[in-house]
């Protein structure tokens, strides 16, 4: 058996096979995922075509109809020059953090700063002074924190966050702005103000009168959370700007980082790490109980707060070298981020529109040429890389169930093909050599393979012995090395082995060696409230989706954009709505990074801790939320220009504004994409993977939400780790979809070829894989729960320890030797205790000795 048969199977054998599964998935498709929503109580998928054409309109934040086509262009569309990060660069990440409603509040900031620095300093500027004088006038600044009362403390605040913004009005450039911010951040976190800064904070989330105030309101503003914004503000740009890596950065400040980056992932705090105060707050915004909390700020915060003390993806991956090896496994075939940089966007699926045009010119043409294809092979002859490579038609009709069934393409009927049109030299790109990830397998797969051969040859198996292939003929000796060759094993493997084994012996197996590492502290401590932080991080996602629609029972996620006074001027409001767009672009970003970095840290530390993670966001109607966001017009939110550079922090503080007018904020900036977007569209499609890969009830749950028109629309963004994910979600249920839709979508099965990682012996292609069945939801994730359970009773909760396993001490002298702390009334009553319980009572020393 030859590797191509291992990964294709015989083509006769398939021509003449019937796909099982397709009867049964084409019924499972006739499911309405509104049923499935509301049986869940979830944010239901929008099916009709008239939300499909729905698309954001920025000058009210409210939905139009779109009257151009989805794809027009897209074709001549180039790649979309994006480089995929842990964050966007420093500067765009400061400016997001404050909303347009702000700007008023730089001058105030200034304002409050130049009052206390004049009454204490003389007409000196801030950046005349020296280092002794700066550190002398911020413990000055810290000292005076500690009032009582609020005005005078928040001016004192504003003060300190104008030192967090580098004292811009003594500054003539964007990048001196910069460099004061580092200076005297470092200086603030040297002097002790962000354990002061926390602890006001505490007493902000605390506020019962701020926020039973806010609760009686019917309408929140900018002005119910300023308290909360500038301590937020201040923390953001510290911990922003601290985790920033710079080589040019003194000794000194080195330390201060890293000593700040494991204060803030320890229990130091309250005695909880940073993070988990912050998940507090989310619950609490979410819950009704304190509507005034900044969220876009906190997320931020809670974000950059997580990226620093865990790492980013830079980290990840070292830490997942570093711990192959201490385990003993093999090095990773390749480093991941590096083959993803490299790969090439593929063209985008064509419109129906498009597929119309070039049959109306094949008909017009006189010389036609027949082909006929029974496989891939006229696929692979073609470069799939060049720019007018139409695609597979989508049909946007999802609400006729036989829509996936009855899709065509060209290529797939014996009708004729034009002649290639002509490329210049220089816009054809040369195929890549091989494929760009190395084949991997499972141990199970090798035991099914072989477990399915013996059965064939001889009759026999002997269960997970992969090492006797005694009677098996000589092409299957060479698939089984094959195999062994690119066998994987796992982190997560060994791990799930090593729980088995201290469930099964829990007095022999020994104490488990836990490293106290900031991932571990972190689950620590959002473990007893994990499953409510998921939901109200999920709720605050579904407001801030652009699919969604306002509803009078959403939670209200605008407090810290709308302004106290509505506008009254069409300029105004067209401000506004791009500020409104904005901030909900920011919270999305936000959210999706948090998931994603916290499920990929959690995976690694111990795979139960990601499953337990994974779990509650499936339970909370993660999968068809993820979707729901993606039913929309993809290329019209990632090209969405809801920005205006002018007003951006710093240069909207070191430039004079020029003069806004409505054609300025309609045509927005000049950037090809919007970087947070895009961004955000790939953390998506990447929790996406992590919470349906291996897991079959969940890849089905894609099938019956109709995900397959919805991911394929995400294919015409031409960037290739988005279509990466995109074609890593349709692989995993292309057998289940049907033989016509696989037949209708050759091109992407194509790519998803080239692009994919190839598990040798997975007949992902075809429909006749061992977990074509009927799936049984509940069955499999309470099987997992209750394994999660175990885990988290076994390490966690040592309350509930069985007292049968607990050491007991036999030693009389210990026993003896050990204090026992005796009450009060005891020891004034001791004679008369001896005289009741020990001398009045007969004792047998006879019967006592035997």
């Amino acid at each position: 058996m030859t590797c191509n048969h291992l990964l294709f199977g015989n083509k006769q054998k398939e021509k003449a096979r019937t796909s099982e599964f397709s009867q049964t998935s084409s019924r499972d498709r006739t499911l309405h995922p509104k049923k499935i929503m509301d049986a869940g109580n979830g944010p239901g998928l929008p099916v009709n075509n008239k939300q499909r054409a729905m698309v954001p309109n920025k000058t009210r934040g409210e939905f139009t109809r779109n009257p151009r086509k989805d794809s027009e262009g897209l074709s001549e569309t180039p790649d979309l020059e994006f480089e995929y990060a842990d964050t966007d660069k420093w500067a765009a990440e400061l400016s997001e953090l404050y909303s347009y409603t702000e700007g008023p509040e730089f001058a105030l900031n200034r304002k409050c700063f130049e009052e206390e620095f004049r009454a204490h300093v003389s007409d000196k500027k801030w950046i005349e002074l020296d280092a002794a004088e700066h550190r002398a006038h911020a413990m000055r600044l810290l000292d005076s924190l500690e009032v009582i009362a609020r005005e005078k403390r928040l001016k004192v605040a504003r003060a300190i966050l104008y030192m967090a913004q580098g004292t811009f009005a003594e500054c003539s450039s964007e990048a001196e702005v910069q460099s004061w911010m580092r200076y005297n951040i470092f200086l603030l976190l040297d002097v002790g103000t962000f354990s002061a800064l926390v602890e006001l904070l505490n007493m902000e989330i605390d506020n019962s009168a701020a926020c039973s105030s806010a609760v009686r309101k019917p309408a929140i503003s900018l002005a119910d959370s300023t308290d909360l914004r500038v301590l937020l503000n201040i923390m953001y740009l510290m911990v922003e700007t601290i985790q920033q890596d710079d080589p040019a950065d003194k000794p000194e400040w080195k330390i201060i980082r890293e000593t700040f980056r494991t204060e803030l992932g320890s229990p130091l705090f309250n005695n909880e790490p940073i993070s988990v105060m912050l998940f507090g707050m989310v619950t609490k915004f979410c819950s009704g109980h304190a509507p005034h909390f900044p969220m876009k700020k906190v997320l931020l915060l809670l974000w950059k707060s997580i990226l620093f003390t865990l790492g980013g993806f830079e980290q990840l991956q070292s830490i997942k070298i570093r711990k192959r090896e201490e385990l003993g496994l093999p090095p990773l075939p390749e480093d991941s981020i590096r083959v993803i940089r490299s790969m090439r966007a593929a063209s985008p699926p064509a419109s129906a529109s498009d597929l119309i045009e070039q049959q109306q010119k094949r008909a017009r043409r006189e010389h036609k040429a027949l082909i006929k294809q029974d496989n891939l092979d006229a696929f692979n002859e073609k470069d799939p890389y060049k720019a007018d490579d139409s695609r597979e038609d989508e049909d946007d009709n999802d609400d006729n169930d036989n829509s996936i069934e009855t899709e065509t393409f060209p290529l797939e009927r014996d009708e004729v093909m034009p002649p290639p049109i002509p490329q210049p030299p220089s816009e054809r790109v040369s195929l890549p050599k091989g494929l760009p990830w190395a084949p991997k397998v499972r141990e199970k797969d090798i035991e099914n393979f072989l477990e399915s051969s013996r059965s064939k040859f001889i009759g026999y198996t002997l269960g997970s012995d992969t090492d006797t292939v005694v009677g098996l003929p000589r092409p299957i000796h060479e698939s089984i090395k094959t195999l062994k060759q690119h066998k994987y094993v796992s982190i997560a493997e060994i791990q799930i082995t090593k729980e088995e084994e201290f469930q099964k012996t829990p007095l022999s197996g020994g104490e488990e060696e836990v490293e106290m590492c900031a991932t571990e502290l972190l689950y620590q401590g959002i473990l007893p409230s994990l499953p409510q932080y998921m939901i109200a991080l999920l709720k605050i996602l579904l407001a801030a989706a652009p699919t969604s629609k306002a509803k009078t029972d959403s939670i209200n996620i605008l407090a810290d954009v709308l302004p106290e006074e509505m506008p009254t001027t069409v300029l105004q409001s067209m401000k506004l709505g791009v500020d409104v767009n904005r901030h909900k672009e920011i919270i999305v970003k936000a959210i999706s990074a948090i998931l994603l970095l916290l499920l990929k840290h959690f995976k690694l530390n111990h795979i139960y801790q990601f499953e337990y993670m994974a779990q509650h966001l499936v339970f909370a109607n993660c999968i068809p939320l993820i979707l729901k966001f993606f039913n929309q017009n993809i290329m019209s939110y990632i090209t969405a220009k809801n920005s205006i550079s002018v007003l951006d922090f710093p240069s909207c503080v070191v430039y004079e504004l020029p003069e806004l007018t409505a054609e300025s904020l309609e045509a927005g900036d000049n950037n090809q994409f919007c970087w947070r977007n895009l961004f955000s569209c790939i953390n998506l499609l990447r929790i996406l993977n992590k919470l349906t890969k291996w897991k079959h009830s969940r890849t089905m749950m894609l099938v019956v939400f109709k995900s397959a028109p919805i991911l394929k629309r995400a294919l015409k963004v031409k960037q290739a780790m988005m279509q990466l994910y995109v074609l890593k979600l349709l692989k995993v249920q292309t057998k289940y979809l049907g033989r016509q839709w696989r037949k209708s979508n050759m091109k992407t099965m194509s790519a998803i070829y080239q692009k994919v990682r190839h598990r040798l012996n997975d007949d992902w292609a075809y429909g006749n894989d061992l977990d074509a069945r009927p799936w049984d939801f509940q069955a499999e994730e309470c099987a997992l729960r209750a394994s999660i359970e175990r885990f988290n009773s076994r390490r966690y909760d040592k309350s509930h320890s069985n007292p049968d396993f607990l050491p007991v001490d036999n030693c009389l002298q210990s026993v003896l030797g050990q204090r026992v702390d005796l009450p009060e009334d005891f020891q004034m009553n001791y004679d008369l205790w001896l005289e009741r319980e020990v001398f009045s009572k007969p004792i047998s020393w006879e019967e006592l000795l035997q």
